[in-house]
C-alpha cells in the first residue's frame, strides 16, 4: 500500500503548530506563576515591615512612662496623638502609620511596703504612704507603698501607606509605677 506524498503535507505543520501551542502555554503559565510568587513575598515583606514598625512602636511606648501618665497621647515623638509615621527606607516619606490605641490599664495592686526591696532601682522610689490618724496628722502608716504593679494592654495598629497592608499587634505590660499616676486610667 503507498501512500501518496500530496497526502500527507499538512500533517507536519499541524503537529508543529500543536507543539507550538503548548510550549507558549507552558511559558505564559511559568510567567504568570512566577509574577504570582513575586506579589505573595512582596506582600510579606509589606506586612513583616508593618509588623516590625507596630513592634518598635509598642516597645517605644512602654520605655516611657508617658504611656501611664499621659495615655491618651502615649507615642513619644509621634506625628499624632497616639501615631507615629515609619520612614522604612530613608528617603524622607512616610512608608508606614502606626496608630496606638489608648493603652488600656487592666488591673494594678499597690505594693505593699514589706514586699519592697531597697536595694533595687525599681523599689527606691516607693516610700512609705502615710495617712491620717484620727486628728488628721498625716504620720500613721497603712502599710502600703506609695507604688503599685499595674498590668497594661497596648494594641498597635500598622497600615503599609503604598500597599494598605494593615497588621495589629496586642502585648501586655507589666509597670510598677506611683498610685498617683494611675489613679485616674486604672482601677484598684
Amino acid at each position: 500500500m503507498r501512500i501518496n506524498a500530496s497526502q500527507q503535507r499538512g500533517a507536519t505543520l499541524l503537529v508543529s503548530l500543536i507543539i507550538l501551542v503548548l510550549m507558549t502555554l507552558l511559558g505564559v503559565s511559568s510567567f504568570l506563576l512566577g509574577k504570582s510568587n513575586l506579589q505573595t513575598v512582596g506582600n510579606m515583606q509589606q506586612r513583616n515591615e508593618a509588623m516590625a514598625a507596630a513592634q518598635e512602636t509598642i516597645e517605644e511606648t512602654v520605655s516611657k512612662t508617658q504611656f501611664f501618665e499621659t495615655p491618651a497621647n502615649a507615642v513619644p515623638n509621634g506625628c499624632a496623638a497616639n501615631t507615629k509615621c515609619v520612614d522604612v527606607n530613608n528617603d524622607g516619606k512616610t512608608d508606614v502609620t502606626v496608630t496606638l490605641a489608648t493603652p488600656k490599664c487592666t488591673q494594678a495592686k499597690v505594693v505593699l511596703n514589706s514586699a519592697l526591696n531597697f536595694e533595687s532601682e525599681e523599689d527606691q522610689g516607693c516610700t512609705v504612704s502615710p495617712t491620717q490618724n484620727q486628728f488628721g496628722q498625716k504620720n500613721v502608716a497603712t502599710g502600703n507603698s506609695i507604688c503599685a504593679d499595674s498590668i497594661w494592654e497596648l494594641s498597635a495598629t500598622a497600615v503599609d501607606d503604598v500597599t494598605e497592608a494593615e497588621v495589629t499587634v496586642t502585648e501586655g505590660a507589666g509597670v510598677r509605677v506611683s498610685t498617683d499616676n494611675i489613679a485616674t486610667s486604672c482601677p484598684l
